[in-house]
This record gives C-alpha cells, sequence and structure tokens, in this order.
C-alpha cells in the first residue's frame, strides 16, 4: 500500500515562507510524476507543481517564481518550497504521485496539509 505523507504546513504572515514535504513509503522514483496540488475552500483542487522522474518541473502560473518542487531521492521525498507566499495561497496543500505501467494509470494522495497566508 503506497502512503504519501505531507508535512510542514503551517501559519505564516504575507512574505514568508514555508516548506512542505512528502514522504513516500516506497521509492518516489517508481512514480513517473509527483506533484502538489491545493485547493482553498469553495474551490476546486488544483495543480501547483509537478515533478517528473527524468526532473522536469512544471508550475502553475499563479506560483511560477515564487515556488520550488524538489526531491531527495535518498530519503524518498518531495518538497515544495514556498517564498513570498501571499493571503490566496491560504489552501489544504496535497501531495500527488502518479504511476503508469503501459496502459494502467495508479494515482495516490496524501491527506493533505493546511497552508495558511495571514496579510
Amino acid at each position: 500500500q503506497v502512503q504519501l505523507v505531507e508535512s510542514g504546513g503551517g501559519l505564516v504572515q504575507a512574505g514568508g515562507s514555508l516548506r512542505l514535504s512528502c514522504a513516500a513509503s516506497g521509492s518516489i522514483l517508481s512514480f513517473n510524476t509527483m506533484g502538489w496540488y491545493r485547493q482553498a475552500p469553495g474551490k476546486q483542487r488544483e495543480l501547483v507543481a509537478t515533478l517528473t522522474s527524468g526532473g522536469t518541473a512544471d508550475y502553475a502560473d499563479s506560483v511560477k517564481g515564487r515556488f520550488t518542487i524538489s526531491r531527495d531521492n535518498a530519503k524518498n521525498t518531495v518538497y515544495l518550497q514556498m517564498n513570498s507566499l501571499k493571503a490566496e495561497d491560504t489552501a489544504v496543500y496535497y501531495c500527488n504521485g502518479v504511476r503508469r505501467i503501459i496502459v494502467e494509470r495508479s494515482e495516490y494522495w496524501g491527506q493533505g496539509t493546511q497552508v495558511t497566508v495571514s496579510s
């Protein structure tokens, strides 16, 4: 059973920084893509950043230049460094992992971690 466990959320003032961590129960290299999503109250879950097993990162326009996704393969952990936080970044942040084996696609989610940015 694959588990993704997020940590690092909290309350921060606007302009501040937080680093989220997502620890996987197995090798993160077994995932084709890992990423971070967020869901604010009353809104749909949206993509924040993704990182492929080959090392290609992609970001939502709203976080480009402020957020950085990275990984530590030895620790089976993916990170989201969030700088210059804004009130609109307030949301529950979820870690996501996708595996593709030929035509079969499996997707995994963490339980989420709350990020609150005060203005």
